[in-house]
């Protein structure tokens, strides 16, 4: 224990230096554990945007690309289902609800979504989340009515009531817009942290309805044009949607429903399950995710190597101090043991002040991270696997303070009680 009282008066005697270097070791844990929250969380949220869906189908391609425009709304897909496809396995006795899906429009860089009633009663995200208003109601039998993600609501400046123009295709800027026909913002969706609050939500009658007059992907010029009071007075039933989702009576009857669609004759499809695509796709992601760790590792030995730098540094000044030891009745192995335990004290310094520093910047930030990007960054406990993380620093340095050690102990054997300088 004296010993160890000894490092501390020792480090307090070199205060500015040993604060900087425990400093630095400090903003290195607090990147390391910060790194691990956001993998962590972030691979939580990227699994929950979607659950209790068993099955999506769409056009057939790759179960990736599926998940992508109809879940995460980036690209495109292949081909269109037809509505009688659609109607043909919604009425399946194995499935209780489905969900159709019509893409291809845009507001001001933000996906549109064509979709039915269903979507807000069944679609879910995170631990069985059902979808929520903020404000107003669902589309009902008007077609021109859209409700807002929350994001599109907040970044647009939209509120209830307001008009807006749909424009044709995905890009930020289209030169092609649906402007005889303004769709009203009857709701606002509550933050979800997932591609809903980046989504325009109308009725498939209103996707029909803006592109009636519409033929080969031209709209109808003149006479031939359409307007919003004789769209609604038609029959706005869908020829063909994006995509569909499924939610059975029974898990059992999930693989034998894939199959059946997948094999389906009337046209080819595909049918995946969310779950699988999901891990699928963060497969894909792993690699930018271990380097970031990976890099995160490297900002704690480059603090661990500063920690190392300084002991050594100030060998050579402190000789007569451990010369001074030596005539008080200190051995060689009290004089290594002292470098060990002042490399100690600062790896322990740092990593306290590092997970305070990380628990801070979290209590500042949390509301900020979820509300922008939809991690939930917990005030909790590190986990058993942060806890072998610090608990590997503090190894690691206990390794690098022996190296300092070492020397010591060479050196005060070599001195003995005269110093060479």
């Amino acid at each position: 224990m004296y010993l160890f009282r000894l490092a501390l008066a020792s480090l307090a005697n070199r205060r500015f230096t040993a604060l900087l270097t425990a400093f630095a070791i400090a903003l290195s844990v607090c990147l390391l554990l910060a790194v691990e929250r956001v993998r962590t969380e972030a691979r939580a949220s990227f699994a929950s945007t979607i659950s209790g869906t068993d099955l999506i189908v769409g056009a057939r391609s790759g179960s990736v690309n599926l998940l992508l425009y109809s879940v995460f709304r980036i690209g495109n897909a292949t081909n269109n289902i037809r509505w009688d496809s659609f109607e043909h396995f919604a009425s399946n006795p194995k499935v209780k609800w489905a969900i159709p899906m019509s893409l291809g429009d845009s507001h001001r860089g933000y996906r549109v979504l064509g979709t039915s009633q269903a979507y807000f009663d069944h679609y879910q995200y995170g631990h069985q989340q059902n979808l929520q208003l903020a404000e107003g109601r669902p589309f009902a039998t008007d077609p021109f009515e859209v409700v807002l993600g929350a994001e599109v609501a907040e970044a647009l400046h939209y509120k209830l009531g307001d008009k807006l123009v749909l424009a044709h295709g995905v890009a930020v800027v289209s030169l092609v817009k649906h402007d005889d026909k303004p769709f009203t913002v009857v709701g606002i969706l509550k933050r979800t942290g997932t591609p809903v609050d980046r989504t325009l939500h109308i009725s498939l009658g209103g996707m029909e309805a803006i592109h009636i007059d519409w033929h080969d992907g031209v709209p109808a010029h003149g006479a031939g044009r359409i307007s919003a009071d004789q769209a609604r007075n038609m029959d706005l039933t869908p020829q063909a949607i994006t995509a569909f989702m499924l939610g059975l009576n029974s898990k059992v009857s999930t693989f034998a429903l894939q199959r059946e669609i997948n094999e389906f004759r009337g046209e080819p499809m595909l049918a995946i399950l969310p779950g699988v695509a999901l891990q699928e796709l963060w497969s894909l992601m792993g690699t930018a995710e271990k380097a970031l760790f990976v890099v995160s590792l490297f900002v704690v030995l480059t603090g661990l190597i500063g920690m190392l730098t300084a002991i050594l540094t100030s060998l050579n000044e402190r000789r007569r101090e451990m010369a001074i030891l030596r005539s008080v009745g200190a051995r060689p192995w009290h004089i290594a043991s002292l470098l060990v335990l002042e490399a100690l004290a600062l790896a322990l310094s740092g990593v306290v002040a590092g997970v305070g520093l990380l628990y801070l910047c979290i209590a500042l930030a949390q509301g900020y991270v979820q509300s922008s990007y939809g991690l939930y960054l917990p005030l909790s406990w590190p986990s058993e696997y942060e806890w072998t993380l610090l608990g590997g620093i503090l190894v690691a340095a206990l390794l690098m303070g022996s190296v300092p050690a070492w020397r010591a102990y060479r050196q005060s054997l070599a001195d003995g009680l005269s110093i060479r300088l």
